[in-house]
């Protein structure tokens, strides 16, 4: 009877059936983060290796790439020294010399302390290389550079103020600027219909004045000294007996100077005035054409000014020379001078 009861129970007892309900993709934790970030660190500090490099001049990617070599600032002791300024297992004493990892000095001052410890005091002074002569070429050449810097600045005003003077409109094919190994060269040419100057004369033109005046404008912008040369064609004066195309040319060029002095110009800026005659044509083909009668004006550079005063003034070696062959004069002698003529 028991057991038939106790199946009876059984059998009303509710039956729970457990279902568990599975989730994809759970919670994790963040450690995914942190290892995204490191990521995303390395990434940006790669990028901007590289814009480095890319930006940076050869010279500097050097001091980088020796920085990096050994960035320590103690001396090391390692088994396998690496190469530093304080020698084997030695460090830079800058983190980066931008003047380039060859010109970093190589040694540096130091001292030892009472343990026995070498400690860096100073770095040494950088060693120049360079010689005296080097070092003046350099700086010769960068004053060269400067000087003509200066002179195309000047050729492009000149260009512009006769592209819009209205003076100097009809004029225009008769001034020709070009950079010379002497400076920078203002031609004046003379034109068969528009002569510069009176028929044989040294006397100018009012319009030759007008271009001088505009021109002397521009000329007293810079320092530069100025050459003045006088040229004709190969037709033989006529006019006074003795008076040559030498002669002419030497007036027309100081015409010039003249006429440049009076529109504002100071009379120590000019170096030299020279008269050509017809020895250095413009149209070689056709000596007697018009475009040979021209005044040309330099704006010497300071290297051309040093040459010309060359070729007028003797050497000390060639005046020393002179005068070691020149006999003595006994006492209360005098020398023999010519005549003036």
């Amino acid at each position: 009877m028991a057991s038939a009861s106790s199946k009876q129970v059984d059998a009303k007892r509710p039956i729970y059936v457990k279902r568990v309900k599975k989730v994809a993709g759970g919670h994790h934790g963040g450690a995914w983060k942190v290892a995204y970030a490191d990521f995303v660190t390395a990434m940006m500090a790669f990028f901007m290796v590289m814009w480095l490099i890319t930006a940076v001049s050869k010279d500097q990617r050097a001091a980088i790439f020796d920085y990096f070599k050994n960035p320590s600032m103690e001396p090391g002791k390692s088994v396998k020294p690496a190469p530093g300024q304080m020698g084997p297992g030695g460090a830079s004493t800058s983190p980066i010399n931008m003047r380039g990892g060859l010109d970093a000095p190589k040694t540096s001052q130091t001292k030892t302390d009472k343990v026995g410890a070498t400690v860096m005091t100073s770095p040494a002074p950088p060693i120049d290389l360079k010689s005296p002569e080097q070092k003046a070429a350099e700086a010769a050449e960068l004053v060269k550079q400067l000087e003509k810097k200066k002179l195309d600045s000047l050729m492009d005003d000149l260009k512009k103020a006769i592209s819009k003077s209205q003076a100097l409109e009809p004029f225009k094919d008769q001034l020709l600027l070009d950079i010379t190994p002497e400076g920078l060269r203002i031609q004046i040419l003379d034109a068969q219909n528009r002569p510069m100057f009176d028929l044989g004369s040294a006397r100018l033109k009012p319009y030759t004045n007008a271009i001088l005046r505009e021109v002397t404008t521009y000329l007293r912008t810079v320092p530069n000294r100025l050459s003045i040369t006088g040229h004709t064609d190969t037709t033989p004066y006529a006019g006074t007996r003795g008076y040559t195309n030498w002669d002419l040319s030497t007036d027309r060029a100081n015409a010039a100077r003249r006429a440049l002095e009076s529109a504002g110009l100071e009379t120590d800026r000019i170096a030299r005035v020279v008269g050509l005659s017809s020895s250095v044509l413009f149209d070689k083909r056709n000596p007697r054409n018009a475009v040979n009668r021209r005044i040309s004006i330099v704006v010497m550079t300071q290297q051309a000014e040093q040459d010309a005063k060359k070729t007028d003034l003797p050497s000390n070696a060639s005046a020393d020379a002179s005068s070691a062959e020149r006999p003595a004069l006994p006492p209360g002698a005098e020398p023999v001078t010519a005549p003036a003529s």
